[in-house]
């Protein structure tokens, strides 16, 4: 957090990225520079609102703005493809919304671009930032959870009012918010998906996508470990409150999300279960921005993410302090351009896999980061402990 250098950040996509733009204002590391959206009339409403000056109608004439030095993007999600790779190629940092990609090709475009152009790319996404997540990960770096055993996670949503596109698109294709934390927790890599499709939606959303399916789940095997994961998601159709939510079973300890939203998240030790009131992240943050992680941008008009996710779990001012860190060389940003590709890809396959009557597909090779080894905490195999006693752990 030393750094003095200031960068100039440019947004598009200002419907769910208005949300960032105070948090560039206050920190110390940016000049929130410039904001861009086709419609004239929104943008100078959100301009006005916060006081950015410079605003663009065209993308293209945004990218010809030598002085920005990092693009966030947050427009629909059939467009991150080609805004990302063309603000890479315009010579600008990239951090964009999720999900990387909505085909496996266009995920290898990006990796393909970032890597000619050297410059940063970070998929941002939320839950690898939440206060939940940081808890957790936590615990499992300070060998609390033991050896971890198995990973459950779930985005419920009912998308109803959404625009129009969402409507039909397969479960699996916006899936990074579960998929993510599986991944994350012990930096590892999926290497193959399996997944099953099950019920179906309205029949006027099947010829969109040819996607008939309620709800996709899928089983990631991950790479070079013995471990596993299963992903649930679903879109419509299906009665549920929403819920992006994660499971760990270690040896010690599992952690259980809540079932309701606003109700404590469960430990348990043993057999033995415990309410856990999760702590708040923003120590992790420099003083100007920790504010952003409880309140503050959303006070007038919330976004729909945070009516119905719980605000991201405190997400957004890490998520734009890593950018504008790895940006300055600071850190490495994640996920990077090819661990965004692993787990988008992997929501992708999973689809596929449902398609397919659960076929197993293996991921990519590009989607792999050279010598990734996962953090793993073993089972000490020469102590079993008799019941009620905790066993000991070699790290």
């Amino acid at each position: 957090m030393g750094n003095d250098r200031i960068l100039n950040v440019g947004i598009v996509g200002l419907e769910f990225g208005a949300e960032f733009i105070p948090i560039y204002q206050k920190h110390r590391n940016a000049n929130m520079y410039a904001i861009c959206r086709r419609n004239r009339e929104k943008l100078d409403k959100i301009g006005d609102a916060f006081g950015v000056e410079l605003r663009y109608d065209s993308y293209d004439d945004m990218l010809k703005d030598e002085n920005i030095d990092v693009i966030h993007v947050n427009t629909p999600l059939q467009m991150h493809a080609d805004h990302v790779c063309a603000a890479l190629e315009a010579g600008k940092h990239v951090g964009c919304t999720i999900p990387m990609a909505t085909s496996v090709e266009d995920c290898k475009r990006i990796v393909d671009t970032q890597k000619k152009t050297g410059l940063v790319y970070m998929m941002m996404e939320t839950v690898v930032y939440s206060r939940e997540f940081l808890y957790i990960k936590e615990l499992y770096d300070r060998g609390e959870l033991g050896k971890i055993q198995f990973i459950r996670s779930s985005h419920q949503q009912d998308m109803t009012g959404w625009p129009p596109y969402w409507d039909g698109m397969p479960p699996m294709h916006n899936a990074t918010h579960a998929i993510s934390p599986t991944l994350a927790l012990c930096g590892n890599e999926a290497e193959y998906v399996q997944c099953l499709g099950s019920g179906t939606v309205y029949e006027r959303m099947h010829d969109r996508y040819g996607c008939p399916f309620a709800i996709e789940s899928a089983h990631i095997k991950f790479k070079d470990s013995d471990l596993g994961a299963e992903v649930t998601r679903h879109l419509w159709a299906t009665a549920r409150q929403y819920r992006e939510s994660f499971d760990v079973y270690g040896s010690i300890r599992a952690f259980e999300w809540t079932q309701i939203q606003g109700e404590d998240h469960v430990i348990h030790v043993g057999e033995k279960p415990e309410r856990v009131k999760i702590p708040d992240y923003a120590h992790l943050l420099p003083e100007e921005i920790q504010a952003f992680t409880t309140g503050g941008v959303y006070d007038d008009e919330a976004h729909r993410s945070f009516v119905q996710g719980g605000g991201h779990g405190g997400s957004h001012p890490h998520l734009a302090h890593r950018l504008l860190m790895a940006a300055l060389g600071e850190e490495q940003p994640y996920p990077n351009a090819v661990q965004a590709a692993n787990i988008t890809c992997s929501g992708i396959l999973a689809h596929q896999s449902a398609m397919n009557g659960g076929e197993k597909i293996y991921l990519p090779e590009w989607t792999l980061m050279p010598d990734n080894r996962p953090q793993v905490m073993e089972l000490d195999q020469n102590t079993e402990p008799p019941w009620g006693q905790q066993p000991q752990y070699m790290s």
